[in-house]
């Protein structure tokens, strides 16, 4: 069926990229009425995995969320809001959680956090927040500075140990370990098996492919896999995805230690304020006081839902 004059063209269409998601929003937003702070470029940094349809429905959701607000015009938190609605859902302020869950979450997050910020190379915090929305119960949100079209190992291992943040976070402040690490732990240990199997990022097991191969028999039959390697390599496989993954929590948990303080405080703020910019996660880090730390800024900035994964 591949032959020359039937289907013998693959197009690849891929997501946008920085550049062209900001293209796209101002292409909607051209129909509707911004506030003059509007900052398109942090929506388009913040929304890697949109497609075009994403971001025009992230632009008409602004304008409504503004609308059932009674503004005249849409502003920065109303977008970024509408940006959170379209990838994870709407938020469920509704739903009631025991004081103990809200520990456990605010913890955890705090953990992502912590770990993220002293870690040279990722991307800076953008939000962090314990409201839960859609499937997760609060989410540790980073701004990317660039596309990154390859990632190299050093990145890839800092990725693992940030994931591990909220486990590591858990295990020193709360006398158990929750669930709320899931998304974490898939994601770390679907990093860890890229690095080992398709990547040749370890030592122990070289630059060779050992990922299972798939063929198509018939179009609409039957596939056939093949594997690519022995049952003792798949044991070797096991064992290296496995040290590399004990490798990135115990940098995990050394960075929660050392930074203990910290992480408290941030997580007695996030009990408070339920939702804090990446400015003043900086703050925090830095010594300032909780209670004091929106003193001034006014009934609008007190519960911001806006100033993208860890989700947990």
């Amino acid at each position: 069926l591949l032959r020359p004059g039937r289907f013998d063209r693959t197009i690849q269409i891929g997501l946008p990229d920085v550049k062209g998601r900001l293209d796209i929003l101002k292409v909607h937003a051209k129909k509707v009425k911004f506030a003059k702070n509007i900052d398109l470029s942090v929506v388009a940094k913040t929304t890697p995995t949109f497609s075009g349809a994403d971001l025009e429905a992230t632009i008409n959701e602004g304008a409504l969320l503004a609308a059932m607000k009674s503004k005249s015009q849409v502003d920065q938190e109303d977008l970024e809001e509408a940006r959170d609605k379209v990838k994870w859902g709407r938020q469920k302020k509704s739903r009631r959680f025991e004081e103990e869950d809200r520990r456990v979450t605010a913890v955890h997050e705090a953990g992502h956090a912590i770990v993220g910020m002293n870690l040279p190379g990722l991307d800076p915090i953008h939000k962090v927040t314990i409201i839960p929305r859609g499937p997760m119960g609060g989410a540790t949100m980073t701004l990317p500075e660039k596309d990154r079209n390859i990632v190299q190992k050093d990145f890839v291992l800092k990725q693992i140990s940030y994931a591990f943040g909220g486990r590591a976070a858990e295990e020193l402040f709360c006398s158990d370990i929750s669930s709320g690490a899931q998304n974490d732990i898939k994601h770390a240990t679907g990093l860890a098996t890229m690095m080992v199997c398709e990547w040749g990022m370890s030592e122990n097991l070289g630059p060779v492919s050992y990922m299972d191969t798939e063929e198509h028999l018939f179009l609409g039959r039957e596939i056939t896999r093949y594997k690519s390697h022995s049952e003792a390599t798949a044991l070797e496989i096991d064992r290296e995805v496995r040290r590399i993954a004990d490798g990135c929590l115990q940098q995990a948990r050394k960075i929660v230690k050392e930074n203990r303080d910290a992480c408290d405080r941030l997580a007695k703020a996030l009990l408070k304020y339920e939702v804090l910019t990446g400015q003043e996660v900086e703050r925090i880090v830095r010594g300032a006081d909780v209670e004091s730390l929106r003193s001034g800024n006014g009934e609008a900035q007190a519960s911001p839902e806006a100033p993208a994964a860890t989700k947990s």
